[in-house]
């Protein structure tokens, strides 16, 4: 009996160990997000002038797959958190063919803020389905994460760098608000963080936030 708990005991450190292991590949391929599939869109206000900085971009982007998994909570931080690693641990096998899919950029997360200051909002995190699952995209085996399309849409986007905390999300899509100053309208119902890099990146990290512009017949 000694034995066979040894090896129980063994195995288990070993797959933690596996798992640790895992784990860290996955995201130390993600300090730079320039080596991940991302989706493509077309810049709509590119200047002419590439010198030139403009306070927000305007992009297309076709319709795309997600994973994703929603989360009710009253922290940034912790739905993000928790949607991570469910999501992580989807493309890591956790799905029906036990099949590991690629790391992909951005961590995009949809922020539908609650009715008061004391109410949770709703997070729905995604991971980007890259090419070459878009067709046979893995059934996740956790009921908390779903597969879902995103229609094209056309939206506004800012960009900073940094360690984004909750406090500098809002910031920021305050300052997208103020630059957009009424010229365009788009969806105020909820709107879109991004996080392209590893926690491991220290320099040129990229976050962006998203407003979804409103099609014109609306």
């Amino acid at each position: 009996m000694t034995t066979i708990k040894t090896i129980r005991t063994v195995t288990s450190k070993k797959s933690t160990m596996n798992f640790i292991k895992n784990v860290g590949t996955a995201i130390s391929s993600a300090v730079t997000s320039s080596g991940l599939e991302m989706p493509r869109y077309e810049h709509l206000n590119k200047p002419a002038d590439p010198k030139e900085i403009i306070p927000y971009e305007e992009r297309h982007y076709p319709e795309s797959k997600w994973a994703s998994t929603t989360i009710k909570a009253m922290k940034y931080e912790d739905a993000t958190r928790e949607g991570f690693w469910r999501l992580f641990k989807y493309i890591q096998g956790n799905n029906e063919t036990k099949t590991t899919i690629p790391m992909t950029a951005p961590v995009r997360t949809k922020i539908v803020p609650g009715a008061g200051p004391n109410c949770e909002s709703t997070f729905t995190i995604s991971f980007y389905v890259g090419d070459d699952f878009v067709e046979n995209t893995p059934k996740p085996s956790n009921p908390d994460v779903f597969i879902e399309t995103t229609p094209e849409m056309t939206l506004f986007s800012r960009q900073f760098g940094g360690f984004a905390k909750e406090e500098q999300w809002i910031e920021e899509a305050k300052n997208l608000s103020e630059s957009i100053n009424g010229k365009e309208k788009f969806e105020t119902g909820y709107y879109y963080t991004n996080g392209y890099d590893s926690p491991f990146k220290l320099f040129s990290r990229r976050n962006e936030v998203w407003f979804v512009k409103t099609p014109k017949d609306e």
